[in-house]
């Protein structure tokens, strides 16, 4: 790395740095203590990534004003990155946080989405409850052992003793069956 005297302020300062192999240099004795620091702090590797990354960009943008008689290199990047690390966590903080869930096998204890008042599904739930009543005892025990219980057809088969095929046949008929009786007592959601 090169240091330069300025006059003006008979300081010395840090120039920006010339060669792709300068930058590449400041990365490899610094980079990985960022990142700790910044996955640390935001306990998000991906987002950890982005704040390293920034903080080389900030810091190529302000070398002109890096002073090395207040601080070394390692501690002026890691004030740059402690802010970048503020910046990304009051992003996060104003947006929705996003949860992927699979619409078979959501937690019924699971807080409600925005909207959906406890209610609603409470007597969605019975609604479901009162159309699998409906349904042949056949038909219900393999539907309520494939999808609620997530058990495999095969394994379903052995324990009731009848073919697989006759399972997969009693699960798709059944289905079916829960979708007529769904719409018939009203069921306004989209059912596939």
């Amino acid at each position: 790395m090169r240091w330069r005297l300025r006059s003006a302020g008979a300081r010395a300062e840090r120039a920006r740095p010339d060669t792709d192999a300068e930058v590449r240099a400041l990365y490899e004795r610094h980079g990985g203590e960022l990142f700790a620091f910044s996955c640390r702090s935001l306990g998000d590797p991906g987002l950890a990534e982005e704040a390293v990354q920034e903080t080389f960009v900030r810091a190529w943008r302000a070398a002109d004003r890096y002073d090395s008689g207040l601080a070394s290199a390692r501690t002026w990047l890691f004030a740059i990155c402690r802010n970048v690390v503020i910046d990304l966590a009051r992003a996060r903080s104003v947006r929705p946080k996003l949860v992927a869930v699979d619409a078979g096998h959501a937690d019924p204890g699971a807080a409600p989405e925005p909207g959906e008042e406890p209610w609603d599904r409470l007597l969605d739930a019975m609604q479901v409850e009162e159309a699998l009543r409906r349904l042949s005892p056949e038909h219900r025990a393999v539907l309520v052992e494939v999808h609620l219980r997530d058990r495999a057809a095969a394994e379903v088969a052995a324990d009731l003793g009848i073919p697989v095929g006759t399972v997969r046949s009693r699960v798709f008929y059944a289905l079916k069956a829960l979708r007529l009786i769904l719409e018939e007592m009203g069921w306004d959601d989209d059912l596939g």
